[in-house]
């Protein structure tokens, strides 16, 4: 019939690679129908194939949909000849919306890490970090209103307009069990209090900009249990001195004082590192015998393995200060939950490959991953569930091959502001970088109150 692309009812047939494990053309078309995205009508860019295009950017983020295209369609002979105008891949994407994406987040999100696994309990509790981070979008009037940005003294903007990502993240795998996805405007205090029922049993570690009132009442009312950083302003008066030197003290809303019934009570400890500034950290387990403050102090630092999983994303996955692609402020939702939803699964390929092998998964590159997944979709080589179970036992081949039996070293390097926001720093040019080096292992000193 004249007028018909030839992608018409051949789309259907296209995989996103060793990430098809994971996000099946089952479980797409369960989604598609709870949100009610159904093709009205044949045609080449069905809605099933454009789930896979939407997530294929956040793999290759660097080349355009032309390229893109290419990638996923270069294995099927009919469809690799003939590639539909980019801007048929972008009202495809308008089509779709960003709740398919979502959805599709929420259906895979979960904890991935076994009983054992080191890093990621304690006494029972899995161990769970919320924090958030930024990405740069297209700098126009409708992102900017949308999103907001950064802006100078005077009140101009001044960078791109940002989208704001806060997530409940699984330190020892970097798995991400829940998140949120809003502006640069909106901080992160209200959305980490959305996500609070996610985190029902585990022990959430959080830094010192996000103490409060409601979002500690939200989790514990959740179930969960908090391991909060705080400046020393907040919950500085002690109620009640505690056996091991920590103390009891009240933690209330702005410009409330005194035992206020709207606040709350917690336990306060601090300690210091190799001798360095005291560091104060909000618990809700007050029992000092079961949950000593040499254990919780030196617990604090699995924070950063959010840190991680965030750098994982920003400049892995997107590229290193590149801006999202998408210039409308749907598209760009749509656009950072397809990272989500392609960082959920190169995790699982991780903990795949770890626990199927005997492999630390902290031991296996997020990189080489990466690479090999992209590969994975260039080649069409896993297009069914046999040659996907093939191309990771050949891919855990690879990951051993790269590692040796000893342990890894202990380094540190300095940290240096790579872009600052003026160009009249006070602080010294010719201040030499070292390079990494071998350090000994850091000393926690607990900073014990006096009890009266």
């Amino acid at each position: 019939m004249s007028g018909v692309h030839p992608w018409t009812g051949v789309s259907e047939r296209v995989r996103l690679g060793v990430i098809t494990q994971w996000v099946t053309p089952e479980l797409v078309d369960e989604v598609l129908a709870e949100c009610r995205k159904r093709d009205r009508r044949p045609g080449a860019l069905s809605a099933g194939f454009i789930v896979y295009f939407t997530l294929a950017p956040a793999l290759f983020h660097q080349d355009s949909y032309d390229d893109v295209a290419e990638h996923l369609v270069g294995g099927v002979p009919e469809l690799s000849g003939c590639v539909p105008h980019k801007a048929s891949f972008t009202r495809a994407r308008e089509r779709l919306g960003p709740e398919v994406l979502e959805r599709l987040f929420q259906r895979l999100a979960g904890p991935l890490a076994p009983a054992g696994l080191e890093g990621s309990f304690y006494r029972g509790m899995r161990l769970a970090a919320v924090d958030g981070f930024l990405l740069d979008v297209p700098d126009n009037e409708a992102n900017r209103r949308a999103f907001g940005g950064p802006k100078d003294s005077s009140g101009r903007p001044g960078g791109f307009p940002q989208v704001r990502i806060v997530t409940l993240t699984e330190t020892g795998t970097h798995a991400p069990i829940d998140a949120r996805v809003g502006g640069y405007s909106n901080g992160e205090r209200d959305p980490a209090a959305a996500i609070a029922a996610s985190a029902a049993g585990m022990l959430v570690i959080m830094d010192r900009g996000f103490p409060g009132v409601e979002l500690w009442k939200a989790y514990t009312g959740a179930g969960a249990h908090l391991l909060l950083r705080a400046r020393s302003c907040v919950a500085r008066r002690p109620v009640r001195y505690l056996p091991d030197g920590t103390y009891l003290a009240r933690m209330n809303l702005g410009g409330q004082k005194g035992a206020h019934p709207a606040g709350v009570v917690v336990r306060v400890l601090e300690y210091r590192v190799d001798g360095g500034e005291v560091i104060r950290l909000l618990a809700d387990l007050f029992d000092h015998e079961a949950y000593p403050a040499a254990e919780l102090t030196a617990l604090y630092h699995e924070r950063w393995e959010v840190e991680s999983a965030y750098r994982q994303v920003k400049t892995f996955q997107r590229g290193r200060q590149e801006v999202l692609r998408s210039a409308d402020p749907e598209l760009v939702r749509q656009e950072v939950w397809a990272h989500l939803v392609v960082h959920r699964c190169l995790t699982g390929i991780i903990m795949h490959l770890a626990d199927g092998h005997g492999i630390d998964p902290d031991r296996i590159s997020f990189v080489k991953i990466l690479k090999h997944t992209r590969r994975s979709v260039v080649r069409q080589r896993t297009e069914t569930p046999t040659k996907i179970r093939t191309f990771l036992a050949s891919l855990a081949a690879k990951v051993r091959r790269k590692l040796d039996n000893g342990t890894r070293r202990l380094r540190e390097a300095d940290r240096h502001l790579k872009r600052p926001n003026s160009l009249y720093s006070y602080r010294p040019k010719d201040r030499p970088r070292l390079p990494a080096r071998r350090v000994a292992a850091e000393v926690i000193t607990l900073h014990t109150a006096i009890v009266q």
